[in-house]
Order: C-alpha cells, then sequence, then structure tokens
C-alpha cells in the first residue's frame, strides 16, 4: 500500500467515523437495527450541495443537514414506536422514502461542488496540501464528536438511552416515555450520519444519491471491528474503539484492494465481499481467541 493509499484510507476513515459514532449509538446503546443512514447520509450530503450553491456559508450548511437527518431517524423512530411498525422495517421504509427525498432535493441524481467554498478553504489558505488538510480537519471534528458523545452518554438522559437499549422493561417501570427516547436517540444519530455525508460532500465536491449505498454494512464493520480489536469496556473505550474501528476498516479495505494474490486482484466491485469477511473475522475472532489461547 503506497503512502497515498494510506493517507486517504485514514482520510476516509475519520469522516466515515462520525457516521461509524451514529452507527453505535443505535446498534449498541439503543439496540436498535436502524438501516435509515444507508438514505441520511445521502441527504446530507444532498442538502450540504443544495446549501452551497445557493450562496449558503458552508459551516452552515452542515447545521443544515444534520437538521435534515434528525427529522428523517425521528421519522424512523415515530413508526416504530407509535406506528407500531418493526424497528428494522420501519427503517427499510424510511430509507427507500430518502431515495426519492434525496432526489428531489438535489432535482436530480447528483450536485457538483466544484469551484464551490467548503470548510477546507481556510487551512488549505495556510499552505497546506488538500489530503493534509482534510485529515487534520477530519481528526478535530471526530476527536470533538467524541468528546460529545462520552459527555453526553454521562448525562442523566445518555444513561436513560442505556437503559433504554439494556432493559426497556425496566426504565419503563420507572416512568420513562421509551417512546421519546427512541424517537430522539434514532435522531441524534442520523443528524450525526447527514453531518458525516455532509463532510463527504464538500471533501469529495459532490453529491450523489447513490453515495449511501452500503453505508450500514460499513458502519457495522467498523464498529465490530473497533469492539473485536480493542474491546467494549466502558462508555469511553467504546466510543473511542467505534472512531478508530472506522480508520482500521478503511485500512484494511485499502490493504485488500492493493492485494496481488497469483495475479487476482481485488476491484471496487469486490468492497461488499472483503467487507464481509472482514465482519465475519472479526465477530468469530473472540471464539477462535478462548478456543486455542485460554
Amino acid at each position: 500500500m503506497t503512502w497515498y493509499a494510506f493517507l486517504g484510507a485514514v482520510e476516509q476513515g475519520l469522516v466515515y467515523g462520525i457516521m461509524v459514532l451514529g452507527v453505535y449509538l443505535t446498534f449498541r446503546v439503543l439496540s436498535f437495527p436502524d438501516l435509515t443512514v444507508d438514505g441520511s447520509l445521502p441527504l446530507g450530503a444532498a442538502v450540504c450541495a443544495v446549501a452551497i450553491t445557493s450562496g449558503i456559508d458552508p459551516f452552515l450548511s452542515l447545521f443544515l443537514a444534520m437538521f435534515a437527518g434528525f427529522f428523517a431517524g425521528m421519522v424512523t423512530g415515530f413508526l416504530n414506536t407509535k406506528l407500531g411498525i418493526l424497528h428494522l422495517l420501519a427503517s427499510i421504509l424510511t430509507m427507500i422514502a430518502l431515495y426519492s427525498i434525496n432526489i428531489r432535493v438535489m432535482n436530480g441524481p447528483n450536485v457538483s461542488l466544484l469551484g464551490q467554498d467548503s470548510i477546507l478553504d481556510p487551512l488549505i489558505g495556510f499552505g497546506l496540501p488538500g489530503y493534509l488538510s482534510s485529515i487534520i480537519l477530519f481528526s478535530i471534528i471526530g476527536a470533538a464528536i467524541v468528546v460529545f458523545l462520552i459527555w453526553f452518554l454521562h448525562t442523566e438522559f445518555g444513561q436513560t438511552m442505556l437503559a433504554t437499549g439494556d432493559n426497556p422493561r425496566m426504565i419503563t417501570s420507572q416512568g420513562v416515555n421509551t417512546h421519546s427516547v427512541i424517537i430522539l436517540g434514532v435522531g441524534l444519530s442520523n443528524a450525526m450520519v447527514a453531518f458525516s455525508g455532509a463532510l463527504i460532500a464538500q471533501n469529495q465536491g459532490a453529491a450523489d444519491v447513490n453515495m449511501g449505498v452500503g453505508t450500514i454494512v460499513a458502519g457495522l464493520a467498523s464498529v465490530i471491528v473497533g469492539e473485536t480489536i480493542f474491546g467494549r469496556g466502558g462508555i469511553m473505550r467504546a466510543v473511542i474503539a467505534a472512531l478508530l474501528g472506522s480508520i482500521l476498516y478503511r485500512l484494511a479495505i485499502a490493504m485488500a484492494l492493493g492485494m496481488n494474490l497469483g495475479g487476482f486482484t481485488f476491484t471496487p466491485s469486490d468492497l461488499n465481499l472483503i467487507t464481509a469477511v472482514l465482519v465475519v473475522l472479526a465477530l468469530t475472532a473472540p471464539k477462535i481467541k478462548a478456543r486455542f489461547f485460554s
């Protein structure tokens, strides 16, 4: 793997790591299998791209994207809690609806941001090359969100979310409205996913309706890889492990795509196959370790 490919994988791991933290929030904290992220990531990118091309400040466009993602997540939570639709099906319905909504938002399948202002411009203005600017900025943003998430999960509402995911009957008996917790929790998760999509759009210079395909698989793979290597432990370790898992996942993908096995090479079309193998290895590694090293 070349140095350029390594830096590119780290950059992708950091920017997609924000999405992974959102997946961690629903998957681990709320125990809510949420496929909305496949639609909320391009939603964030679409809202951000349209806002920037309409003359709105790139930083402000990130908050608009977060609001859109939060609303999408709330719709999934509402379908599940208030209408009694199974959480998996509720998220699929929202994801399907978002495909059409994203096209409507962009008035087409994609929007180009070439020549438009971005949040990377101030760092590039200091003379830093583009690839280093993005890594530095995404590292700062990722670290800030990790600190926020650790703080949030130690608040009263964060502890309520953890209890809702762990034992909803118990927390309901304490007088907590779990429906509101789920709606707000899934909304917050998708706000982070949409925020990640907005950053990706500004970094890549375009928003596309298909850029969210496979997002949930990559997110779950990153969470599982992080937990397998760094352990789950407490909240702090679990949150940091999720972000680092995203970086390791992208590095593993980059290494696999650069491998040459006797003339056989992987192509980008093999990405889902590589992801599936990584998830299987991550899930079975603890059992194999326990069997041979205990």
